[in-house]
């Protein structure tokens, strides 16, 4: 299983599912969405989708925020761009790029556990982030499973 999830450099041959292919595919459209709308619409991505109350911050306070939100959909988008990179061009890596994915989401919500902030009622960000997070789930192991052949990258 190790050496799907860090192929050796003598052998760039993607031995996974094709239908993780084609999850990660979604997971990224759905990610550069997502960053996207955090820099460019952030205090409606903040407050509609995460159902933090930004307006009930000051403005200083609010405006601090909304930089950290931006900031954190950059750190997104970039990862989204090169995961765009890695699903086109170096397909053995998929599986080493899925779990960074996962240590990024889980990391992400342990610092929300420890740090919370509040939010009101319930916001459906919440929801479609585990729901991405269960597909990337499911990517992850299908791209570690052996598929019936391997394909060189010219072909798959």
């Amino acid at each position: 299983m190790l050496e799907r999830v860090f192929p050796s450099a003598a052998d760039f041959t993607y031995r996974g599912s094709r239908i993780a292919l084609w999850l990660l595919g979604l997971v990224l459209v759905l990610k550069l969405a997502i960053a996207l709308g955090a820099i460019f619409n952030g205090h409606y991505a903040a407050t509609v989708a995460d159902g933090i109350p930004i307006d009930s911050y000051t403005p200083q306070g609010a405006q601090a925020f909304l930089s950290l939100f931006a900031s954190l959909g950059l750190s997104q988008l970039i990862l989204g761009v090169f995961g765009v990179v890695l699903l086109l061009k170096y397909r053995p890596l998929v599986p080493l790029f899925l779990l960074l994915l996962l240590v990024e989401y889980v990391a992400r919500k342990g610092v929300s556990a420890y740090i919370p902030i509040e939010r009101s009622g319930q916001a459906p960000g919440g929801a479609i982030n585990w729901a991405i997070f269960g597909v990337m789930v499911l990517a992850f192991i299908l791209s570690i499973r052996q598929s019936n052949r391997a394909r060189p990258m010219s072909e798959a």
